[in-house]
């Protein structure tokens, strides 16, 4: 079987948003999870088993996003003005967990490190939620016009399938996030990771599909 050269970069763009669903999952799943924790020393720990490769793991996004723009830019056109207040949300959901991650650990007080722990939960829940939405959107259809334009609205992308595939996502990268951290730490933060792991595999494997 041969393949001509816009399946291979189909299968290319597709790897790369792929990869970057599952490299980035766990550090989001990790964000979701940052709230659950109580503790400063425990929320650190989080933070610092996802320190190293957090920002290594948007280079996949950066570079799907690329792969799109240089092999189908038709679509990347459609895609990026019909979800372009989504995907400014995205980003800037992105770019404030990123921040979040850097200054926490700038100030000792509470009141500072509360804040940005606050940051880089809500951020992290956004973006895959965010997430979610527009593989729900894609699978669902969306309208476009004659002349490949988006032909909705913001708020039409947010029909009922579409929002229970995101709320579905932030679960899965919960339970990635949960396992990371479950190889990633001991004691009595392990087996808390442990327990929400289990507990976001029966919320993932429970939603319908």
């Amino acid at each position: 079987m041969s393949f001509d050269l816009n399946t291979i970069w189909f299968i290319l763009v597709g790897v790369l948003f792929t990869g970057y669903a599952i490299l980035d999952g766990f550090d989001l799943g990790i964000g979701a999870l940052h709230l659950f924790t109580k503790k400063d020393e425990e929320r650190r720990i989080m933070l610092n088993s996802v320190g190293p490769v957090w920002d290594g793991n948007e280079v996949w996004l950066v570079t799907g996003g690329g792969a799109l723009f240089a092999a189908f830019p038709d679509v990347y056109a459609t895609a990026f003005s019909g979800f372009y207040l989504a995907l400014i949300l995205l980003l800037v959901a992105l770019i404030f967990r990123a921040v979040a991650i850097e200054f926490r650990s700038k100030r000792p007080e509470f009141w500072w490190r509360q804040t940005w722990d606050i940051g880089f939960s809500v951020g992290s829940i956004l973006s895959a939620l965010l997430i979610g939405v527009a593989l729900g959107n894609i699978a669902w259809g969306v309208p476009i016009d004659g002349n490949g334009e988006f032909g909705g609205t913001f708020l039409g992308l947010l029909k009922p399938y579409p929002l229970l595939v995101g709320v579905t996502t932030v679960a899965l990268f919960m339970m990635h996030g949960a396992i990371y951290g479950v190889m990633k730490t001991e004691g009595e933060l392990h087996d808390k990771l442990r327990r929400w792991a289990m507990n976001s595999i029966i919320f993932s494997s429970s939603a319908p599909q």
